[in-house]
């Protein structure tokens, strides 16, 4: 069977670029090796105080034993969602969702005076006493996961640093979030409530699957965006001064989506200045589920101009728009096992692109493939980091709760983690076990209360 020119010329055009990208986007071990170094040293400068992408956050918050009791309201203010739970932890490292409640924050709540949104939580927390029937004598403490940036000053105080996700509160800078929300809930008389301690997502994350795993030091996060937390010894953070935690170890938030000792590829700087904050976040920028669908974008923008796919439909131009092709699609694209690739086919159908042949859909998942393993690496690479902070030597058991879409529903990124960590790591590597942890905001917020009442 005769091949024709074009086709042969096809061939060897896109084996070549596939090295390219290969090459491009490719973390070797000595490269993993350089961030592991760097992350490291960013670290310790982070914790004296000194310039460094790495904010290391004091938490004032610290592990639990498993034995905590009680019952505890967890609240998770998100996005558009405000997240309500009663939460009953029982010893032994059990925990019981009594009930939960999601309550749509709508856009008036978030414009205008701060008041008028911890005025609709305090209600919405009412209303949800009233449904599980806590009786006003009854006093209960609240774990409040705040998923906007704070400056902790305590376990139950936080200085807000600047709202997000499309809030448009009037007043920002230096609000005590956990004031504001006290100061509501007192308006409507529920004095038998008081908010305990307030937290991240990362930080929930570490202490729910600390309360039932005892050898657990470390949370991540892995979704929409990245971060982490672990246990530092209180007299290694130099730059505060924390009062009563001498033996017990601290939980520092890493802010860890702001390291910036990377190498960038073209596609990477096109998606930093398309971004509203160009030149930070930069390993959030390379790793997380917001961002990694943007990279396989504009390297597909890319394939799609140099003729490697859409060939024969040169009027396609699926990827011009950002937000075209997101985490979910790289996940089910390399997913894909069959041999004509139909899901890659339906990708494409969902987001209006031309028909394609076999050799385009091998091209975008081996592209797909690339972008994803070289996240996995640089995980890795400040994964086992944070662990050397903790145990240079590997002395012990080392287990890391994660959370996040991106980690629980790609269908290899947890496996390219552990491989490039065994290749970091050797036989250490096996003394580090990941383990997938659901709901940090809610069971975390109200272990974490408990904590800071015991």
């Amino acid at each position: 069977m005769s091949i024709k020119v074009s086709d042969f010329l096809y061939r060897v055009s896109n084996t070549y670029f596939i090295q390219y990208l290969q090459e491009i986007f490719d973390i070797d071990l000595d490269e993993m090796r350089e961030i592991q170094k760097d992350f490291l040293s960013q670290m310790k400068r982070g914790l004296q105080g000194k310039e460094s992408p790495l904010k290391m956050l004091v938490t004032y918050a610290h592990m639990p034993d498993g034995n905590e009791r009680g019952s505890f309201i967890a609240l998770d203010l998100g996005g558009t969602n405000l997240r309500i739970l009663l939460v009953e932890l029982q010893g032994a490292g059990k925990v019981r969702m009594v009930k939960e409640k999601r309550v749509t924050i709508h856009k008036r709540h978030t414009r205008g005076k701060a008041a008028k949104l911890f005025g609709f939580i305090a209600r919405s927390i009412e209303d949800f006493m009233r449904e599980c029937r806590i009786k006003p004598y009854m006093k209960i403490n609240i774990g409040f996961t705040f998923s906007f940036p704070v400056k902790q000053l305590a376990i139950n105080r936080g200085k807000l640093m600047h709202w997000t996700k499309d809030f448009a509160i009037t007043e920002e800078e230096g609000l005590d979030v956990v004031e504001l929300l006290n100061c509501a809930l007192t308006k409507r008389n529920l004095h038998n409530l008081k908010v305990a301690a307030l937290l991240n997502d990362t930080v929930g994350t570490l202490v729910t699957r600390g309360y039932s795993e005892h050898d657990c030091d470390a949370g991540m996060i892995l979704g929409t965006g990245t971060n982490a937390c672990y246990i530092e010894k209180p007299s290694n953070i130099t730059k505060a001064h924390i009062k009563g935690l001498k033996k017990k170890g601290m939980i520092v938030n890493i802010e860890w989506g702001n390291f910036d000792k990377l190498r960038l590829t073209e596609y990477d700087r096109a998606i930093d200045k398309e971004s509203g904050n160009i030149g930070m976040q930069l390993l959030e920028k390379t790793v997380s589920g917001k961002y990694l669908g943007e990279i396989v974008r504009v390297t597909l923008k890319d394939l799609a101009r140099r003729k490697f796919i859409f060939s024969l439909y040169p009027q396609s131009r699926p990827f011009d728009k950002p937000g075209t092709f997101n985490a979910e699609y790289l996940s089910r694209i390399e997913a894909d096992s069959s041999s004509d690739l139909k899901q890659v086919a339906s990708v494409f159908k969902e987001i209006g692109a031309a028909p394609t042949v076999l050799a385009e859909r091998r091209l975008v998942k081996n592209t797909c493939g690339i972008i994803s393993r070289r996240a996995a690496r640089i995980i890795a690479s400040v994964l086992t980091a944070v662990i050397f902070k903790m145990d240079p030597y590997f002395l012990k058991r080392h287990v890391v709760a994660v959370d996040g879409s991106l980690y629980e529903k790609h269908p290899f990124f947890s496996a390219h983690i552990l491989e490039a960590m065994r290749e970091l790591l050797g036989k250490r590597a096996d003394k580090i076990t990941l383990e997938l942890t659901k709901d940090g905001s809610g069971k975390g917020a109200a272990i974490v209360a408990a904590i800071s009442t015991g």
